[in-house]
């Protein structure tokens, strides 16, 4: 079993060190074992209370954030930018070279960067209550939940709720997808219990192809709630007892339904335009 306080008994090879260090080259090493366990297992990082975040412009944001960096691991043969990403470290932060083919044994991506950084979560203290909230229920692609973030982000979203039934929105292909949102929205792990709480006096909008109002239609101005359900099994009955109303995005074409990450988009960026306009 590895301890959660492991990495800070061993040994510490930074890349800005005069001194030479040593490559890891052993799947034994307790950094390797740490990384490969958070980059495969949704318990460790439960357990470890950490996640990775693989390729350079992850790491810029990452180490741009608020977010504790433990280590960083990165292979002999880096790219320029990943290059670029080591030489902006803090004396105080540390990183282990490794060699090239345990690198890519770890990698779970087809043409690594060659470096990842291992992040503590945050500690989320109940954030206020905010005017524009998404809940994703029931979504189980990584991909689709990781560009749902994405658009959340840019759309001006101000929290993300996820409740149970809802992938894991640390596992490694859902970073990755995120593109850097991790690093800056509020993500709400929490049972529907507490989002009800959470929500209590916003306007719940479930997104449904059949619902009550176009969304062109209806007033996304006030203190709202997306709620978007996955495509293959749509939302929860908790989630059905949570929305106040619904909206349906216009189609002309034959098509019956969106992918639930162009939906998402849809709806965020149409609050995001009503709320711009100039009143």
């Amino acid at each position: 079993m590895l301890s959660s306080n492991l990495f800070n008994r061993m040994p510490r090879h930074r890349y800005n060190d005069c001194m030479p260090s040593e490559i890891l080259s052993s799947p034994k090493n307790p950094n390797i074992q740490l990384a490969r366990s958070l980059l495969e297992q949704g318990k460790a990082r439960r357990k470890h209370n950490a996640f990775a975040a693989e390729g350079a412009r992850l790491l810029e944001d990452g180490l741009a954030s608020a977010f504790p960096l433990r280590f960083i691991l990165y292979k002999t043969s880096l790219t320029p930018r990943a290059r670029l990403v080591l030489e902006q470290i803090k004396p105080t932060q540390h990183a282990f070279e490794v060699d090239d083919k345990l690198f890519d044994s770890l990698s779970d991506t087809d043409s690594s960067q060659g470096i990842l950084g291992i992040f503590e979560l945050p500690e989320l203290s109940q954030p206020a209550r905010q005017g524009f909230v998404v809940i994703l229920d029931q979504l189980r692609d990584p991909g689709n939940l990781g560009a749902i973030l994405r658009s959340a982000d840019a759309a001006g979203v101000q929290a993300v709720c996820l409740p149970p039934g809802t992938t894991d929105v640390w596992a490694p292909k859902v970073v990755r997808a995120g593109m850097g949102a991790h690093f800056r929205l509020p993500l709400l792990q929490w049972p529907w219990e507490a989002i009800a709480a959470y929500v209590d006096g916003m306007t719940v909008f479930h997104a449904d192809m059949r619902g009550q109002e176009s969304l062109w239609q209806a007033d996304l101005r006030g203190r709202t709630a997306l709620l978007i359900g996955g495509e293959a099994e749509g939302i929860s009955p908790e989630g059905r007892a949570l929305a106040t109303r619904s909206v349906r995005i216009p189609m002309v074409g034959e098509t019956e339904s969106l992918n639930a990450a162009v939906s998402a988009s849809v709806l965020m960026f149409e609050v995001l335009r009503q709320r711009s306009q100039k009143v």
